[in-house]
């Protein structure tokens, strides 16, 4: 359970972050606590691993980075860790995601690639079905950006 500080910390860093000379100072402020108490806080939660990553969300797209598929992939449930792990640590793969199958829809392992065009990322998927030795999936391309923004949780 999480408290009244912990979840003013949190609303806080759900939110960009300023760029400032102490961005935490100023988000602390805007909390109503110290600074001080909120660094204290924050590093409890990391500590309790209730925050588990603190991160930027960069635009991929004005990154160089104007492909993106999630690839869906049919695993063996025996090697479902295994491939995960290796999928997981590709530097193109931002996400790598578990689920379960449907009756018309085999798949039960995700990966978004990142690459810089949509070659780039079929290859990308091609090496890591080599690796791994997973032959059936597909590549779903991105077409339009509709919504991204990360999850609050608190408000």
């Amino acid at each position: 359970m999480l408290t009244e500080t912990e979840k003013k910390v949190l609303a806080s860093i759900q939110d960009d972050i300023p760029i400032t000379e102490r961005p935490y100072y100023e988000m602390a402020v805007k909390a109503g606590l110290s600074e001080e108490i909120f660094l204290e806080t924050m590093q409890n939660l990391v500590n309790r691993s209730v925050i588990r990553r603190f991160g930027a969300t960069i635009r991929h797209q004005k990154s160089g980075f104007e492909a993106n598929a999630m690839t869906a992939w049919k695993v063996d449930e025996a090697r479902i860790n295994e491939v995960g792990e290796i999928m997981a640590s590709c530097r193109h793969v931002s996400h790598c995601y578990r689920r379960n199958p449907q009756n018309d829809w085999p798949y039960n392992l995700y990966t978004m690639i990142h690459a810089k065009d949509k070659p780039s990322c079929r290859a990308i998927a091609q090496k890591l079905a080599e690796q791994t030795d997973v032959e059936i999936y597909t590549l779903l391309f991105s077409h339009r950006e509709l919504k991204k923004t990360s999850m609050r949780y608190f408000s």
